[in-house]
């Protein structure tokens, strides 16, 4: 029996693109033991994968969870975050690893040369790399998401009109760069004319109460008030979903919901956009202001536009994208 580790620190977009690893080992490799280490923060959006023997879980240092990791004797430590943390967890345990190209370089060319060596490779087919020692092949089958039975969202607590369907509309981001603004939100609400229902964490509750509030009846605020699986079951129930660059992206994609996605400062090129890969019908439509020589003016983001004018997002072609919903 194999006994192998997957190292994933963060966050909610990156664990959930690590899924079809998961996966694939533990089908082509049946009789192994997956583990997994992450933050215990994170540790829900794991609890429920059938693929997974155990989760390991930290929440400020993992050196106390070093000797019993060691103690397990794994075979094999497969790293998909590749930063110093983890790199010290390979030398403590001393065992044969797998790990993949970040690609830093080659983002920071692009966004400080605007040289683009880019190799047009999704991240999750890098991960792969990672395991391809053992003879893993990616089964193309996409990605994973699995909601605990008692976080399913009944939609009887949506007020009536939305219980007949609605469109998700994930508003929250990690960084402002990357966030759809609150004004064009309402813009593409109001133009919709159908239920809206606002996902994001509690960050976003009083944006999402301002967007509510100007947009109309159409609109409900959600954000705040679910958990991370309850919000994914509401996508999931969702008709089709709106979404910044974000972890709920990656979750819808999980469902094969056709997805419009809205780019800022990053692009798709850094091999993060919607993984549709084994998803039937699925559709993903990519907003973004191409063109403009400050972008991609980060790998990750920034709390204001560098520029003052944040044109990768207020140039965005609100009717477009009304138009290819309805499409």
């Amino acid at each position: 029996m194999k006994k192998i580790l997957i190292i994933r620190f963060s966050s909610i977009g990156d664990i959930v693109l690590t899924t079809p690893v998961i996966r694939c080992l533990k089908t082509q490799l049946p009789d192994s033991e997956i583990h997994y280490l992450t933050k215990k923060q994170n540790g829900s959006l794991l609890q429920e994968n059938p693929f997974i023997t155990r989760t390991w879980l930290y929440e400020k240092n993992f050196k106390e969870l070093l000797p019993r990791l060691k103690a397990e004797k794994f075979d094999f430590i497969v790293d998909l975050h590749k930063n110093l943390r983890s790199f010290y967890i390979l030398l403590h345990l001393r065992k044969p690893y797998g790990t993949f190209q970040k690609l830093n370089l080659k983002k920071w060319m692009i966004v400080n040369l605007r040289i683009n060596c880019l190799p047009g490779i999704h991240i999750v087919d890098r991960y792969f790399t990672a395991v391809k020692s053992m003879g893993i092949i990616n089964d193309q089958k996409g990605l994973d998401y699995f909601i605990p039975s008692g976080e399913e969202v009944d939609l009887s607590v949506l007020p009536d009109p939305f219980r007949q369907g609605f469109i998700a509309f994930v508003i929250g981001g990690k960084h402002a760069t990357k966030m759809f603004p609150e004004d064009k939100v309402v813009e593409v609400c109001q133009k919709l004319s159908r239920p809206v229902v606002l996902l994001g964490g509690k960050e976003d509750v009083e944006r999402g109460n301002r967007i509510e509030q100007l947009a109309g009846s159409t609109v409900f605020n959600a954000c705040g008030r679910f958990s991370i699986n309850q919000s994914a079951s509401l996508i999931r129930q969702a008709d089709k979903v709106i979404t910044n660059d974000t972890g709920l992206m990656h979750i819808a994609a999980a469902f094969g919901k056709t997805i419009l996605s809205i780019w800022g400062n990053t692009i798709p090129e850094f091999g993060m956009g919607p993984y549709l890969e084994g998803k039937e019908n699925a559709v993903s439509g990519i907003f973004e202001v191409k063109g403009l020589s400050c972008r991609p003016c980060s790998k990750i983001g920034f709390e204001k536009c560098p520029k003052g004018h944040f044109r990768c997002m207020n140039d965005q072609d609100v009717d477009a994208m009304i138009n290819a919903l309805k499409r």
